[in-house]
């Protein structure tokens, strides 16, 4: 087992790591870290928010405090706060720990790889880049990010469709409320309403980090995608999954069954690896006129599937989808997890030598 530790794990998205990796056959939780509030407890003597009880070996930790670089295991998952996520992160992977981050502020960069394994696993090589770059400890540590969880969605549908290489692509997104953590947003604002607008530069970081996710990795950089997402955000009274409203131009002009086939079909390297987390379909596709729907489908395969349906012709654009995935497992605490065991897989962690990624199976 990999000893691993959780940055923020007091919050939404801290607690989800906690519950993902209870029965994870390769990583092992040793070591939490929180802020002040938190720092210097137990795990179970502070407040746990989801349906599933909290697992009695993490709930006996004592939580460490988020300047305790030196105390923590060699493999990190951030749910920290994007306020505090930027230093932080950085003052860990300086100490030859690697980071694998749910946080914002170091996606763009252009030497931390932006990765979701079903999409781009070849961008991983830029960790190589940027422990070179940085050098010292970096040889060891550095910083991988998963993007945005609207934006993972967006990206599995695009990376299936790739070879009919999208140009133009229309969002709108319908977000759940635990998108915005607790407490979140206040009731009387939430229910029985549509709030057409989310902080944090939400649309640019779908604009943005689409084009990063599909780039190509020439070595050393990534080139992003020459395609254009313009993209609308909205909060609805949904508990859990973002549902995405897409419209693709895509230039090679394929019919819409092959479309359909093309999203049906899809699969990737976490799948041909077998690792523990990855769906055994990554996306599922829906036949029925009414789905995907959030309390029909967004739990299916502990959330880690993308959920696509109403493939159908657009009058202005030429396709169009409704698509689903659920924002903090697959778009945020579960992305991670995924993303770690693919560079375990791959060689690139500290403990790989003692996983053997092809016969391991599944998470139990």
């Amino acid at each position: 087992m990999i000893e691993v530790g959780v940055l923020g794990a007091t919050g939404t998205v801290g607690q989800q790591f906690i519950r993902l990796l209870e029965h994870h056959p390769w990583f092992r939780v040793t070591w939490l870290a929180a802020s002040e509030r938190s720092a210097g407890k137990r795990y179970d003597e502070l407040a746990w928010r989801l349906a599933t009880p909290l697992p009695a070996g993490v709930g006996a930790l004592r939580v460490a405090p988020i300047e305790a670089v030196g105390d923590a295991p060699p493999l990190l998952f951030s749910a920290l706060d994007s306020s505090v996520a930027g230093d932080a992160e950085l003052a860990y992977a300086s100490s030859g720990r690697l980071v694998v981050s749910n946080a914002r502020n170091h996606r763009m960069d252009p030497l931390v790889p932006l990765l979701i394994p079903e999409v781009n696993p070849d961008h991983v090589g830029l960790l190589d880049v940027q422990r070179t770059a940085r050098g010292g400890a970096w040889a060891t540590g550095g910083i991988v990010t998963n993007p945005n969880c609207a934006v993972i969605v967006v990206a599995m549908v695009l990376a299936a469709l790739r070879p009919f290489r999208p140009s133009r692509v229309l969002v709108t997104t319908m977000q759940a409320l635990s998108g915005a953590g607790y407490p979140g947003v206040p009731s009387l604002d939430a229910l029985g309403n549509v709030i057409p607008y989310i902080g944090g530069g939400e649309e640019e970081k779908i604009e943005k980090e689409a084009g990063k996710l599909l780039g190509d990795f020439d070595g050393q950089t990534v080139r992003p995608a020459p395609f254009v997402v313009s993209a609308a955000v909205n909060r609805v009274p949904v508990p859990d999954g973002h549902t995405v409203i897409m419209s693709l131009d895509l230039a090679a002009k394929p019919a819409i069954e092959d479309v359909v086939s093309a999203l049906d079909a899809f699969t990737a390297e976490p799948q041909k690896r077998n690792l523990p987390s990855a769906p055994p379909k990554p996306i599922i596709l829906h036949r029925a006129q009414d789905r995907p729907q959030p309390r029909l489908d967004v739990a299916f395969g502990d959330g880690m599937p993308v959920h696509c349906g109403r493939v159908r012709p657009c009058p202005v654009l030429g396709y169009k989808l409704v698509a689903l995935g659920h924002n903090v497992v697959r778009g945020a605490a579960g992305a991670a997890v995924l993303n770690a065991e693919l560079l375990v897989a791959r060689g690139l962690a500290a403990g790989s030598a003692t996983v053997p990624a092809a016969t391991s199976g599944r998470r139990g």
